[in-house]
């Protein structure tokens, strides 16, 4: 839900992690990349007033020189805010307004909200989120279903229409290019800092030579942060050309590799919303990638790293987190053993504040992994913290201390356990429980 303003260390900045190499070349980061890196997008960060601080953005609009095919992931939460309602029945053409299908249609913004998340707030709450949808359509010229909308904030208060009223004009006017910082900044809550990233790719197929294509993203998340189908507020824009269903297959796999590999707290969050915009800009009058063709590999390689890095970087700013925990199991009986092993791990608090407190306390990780469900033998695990043997056959495995608290000094710590059980292998992102999460959270509305 929330975060304190206090300084964090940066993610670290790697290749998206399990991916085969592909028949075509790898994508190539962007420094300083964001949501308007793709040709054709804009975007705009403004202050409407829904934050106390009177210097804080508030709202940010992004949108697509022209309407573009559109897919997007969605919360399971039963108490499902309102703007998540309305943003899947504005994406119909994969039927999501019929029992939770794909959520997929064509789309020219995204328009989002902090400080209001317009959850648990019944009809009233469903006229508000379509109201702003229909204020950013008027301005922008387009069909109200071609707006999707987003909050994020405290649940259970009704979202005012005042503050879209007077500052909508003002982020119209203000979309620009060169706008995706200023709406990384307006979608935080208690995030330390935005979180942006994009890469470019070329495909291996001559339709589509000479072309150099971009993803590129924004994302919000610091606490309340298990995702389920997405994550807490994420808008990816492509200039690659798609055809929707495509985009929405892409996207779901992806966030099933990334996204939902982040716990900050175990907490799902009622508005998590997961956008992906393709306008096809840097391939003009060209066909949309076939699904099984190279080209649709490629972009979906590229979507992999910009949504890796995105979703680390929610890790790292988990609230009051002090360092970004990657924690790795291999040796699964299956992939479902392995997720439920990692999670398990990744959301123990007694995991979580013995990082914070510098300790290789290698019973706890055990203590997690045996409860998981995950079916192995205890004399067939191996446990490495930041890549020093504590744990072999099950049992403990003499180690320096002094380098063990030298290592907790890097910026991530690593946690490997091999179960010995198979061949199934994965990898979840967290972070450390600190005195801070507490003060967070135990003090949020205020």
């Amino acid at each position: 839900m929330t975060s304190s303003e206090s300084p964090q260390a940066e993610a670290p900045q790697v290749e998206a992690p399990g991916i085969a190499a592909p028949a075509t070349p790898p994508c190539f980061p962007l420094a300083g990349g964001g949501v308007t890196s793709a040709r054709g997008f804009s975007a705009a960060g403004v202050r409407a007033g829904f934050r106390k601080e009177p210097d804080r953005l508030d709202l940010a609009l992004v949108a697509s020189d022209e309407p573009c095919a559109c897919a997007a992931v969605f919360t399971q939460n039963v108490f499902c805010a309102a703007p998540v309602q309305v943003s899947r029945a504005h994406l119909d053409e994969g039927g999501a307004t019929l029992g939770g299908g794909p959520a997929y249609g064509t789309a020219r913004a995204v328009l989002v909200n902090s400080g209001n998340a317009n959850a648990a707030t019944g009809e009233r709450g469903l006229e508000a989120a379509r109201a702003t949808a229909r204020l950013a359509a008027g301005l922008l010229g387009c069909p109200e279903q071609e707006v999707l909308v987003a909050s994020t904030g405290v649940i259970g208060q009704h979202l005012p229409l005042a503050p879209f009223e007077a500052a909508l004009p003002q982020a119209v006017q203000a979309l620009s290019p060169g706008g995706g910082p200023l709406a990384a900044r307006a979608i935080m809550t208690t995030d330390t800092r935005p979180k942006e990233s994009a890469c470019t790719f070329t495909v291996d197929d001559p339709t589509y030579a000479e072309c150099t294509f971009v993803v590129g993203g924004m994302a919000k998340g610091a606490g309340m942060i298990m995702p389920n189908m997405a994550t807490m507020i994420a808008v990816l824009a492509t200039d690659a050309p798609l055809a929707a269903p495509d985009a929405h297959a892409a996207l779901a796999r992806v966030a099933a590799r990334t996204f939902n590999k982040v716990t900050v707290d175990s907490d799902t969050s009622t508005n998590d919303s997961c956008f992906l915009m393709a306008n096809g800009a840097a391939a003009p009058e060209r066909p949309p990638f076939a699904r099984d063709g190279v080209a649709f590999q490629a972009f979906e390689r590229a979507l992999e790293h910009v949504c890796t890095q995105l979703a680390r970087a929610m890790a790292a700013d988990g609230e009051g987190a002090s360092r970004l925990v990657t924690v790795r199991v291999t040796g699964a009986a299956t992939p479902e053993d392995a997720d439920g092993a990692a999670r398990a791990v990744a959301n123990s608090p007694l995991v979580k504040t013995a990082v914070n407190g510098h300790d290789a306390n290698w019973g706890r990780i055990a203590m997690a992994v045996g409860k998981s469900g995950a079916v192995f033998r205890q004399q067939d695990v191996a446990i490495d913290i930041m890549g020093l043997p504590v744990c072999r056959g099950g049992l403990t495995v003499p180690f320096d201390e002094d380098e063990a608290l030298r290592r907790f000094e890097n910026p991530e710590i690593a946690i490997d356990v091999d179960l010995g059980a198979g061949d199934a292998a994965t990898t979840v992102w967290t972070c450390d429980f600190s005195h801070d999460y507490v003060t967070i959270n135990g003090d949020y509305r205020s």
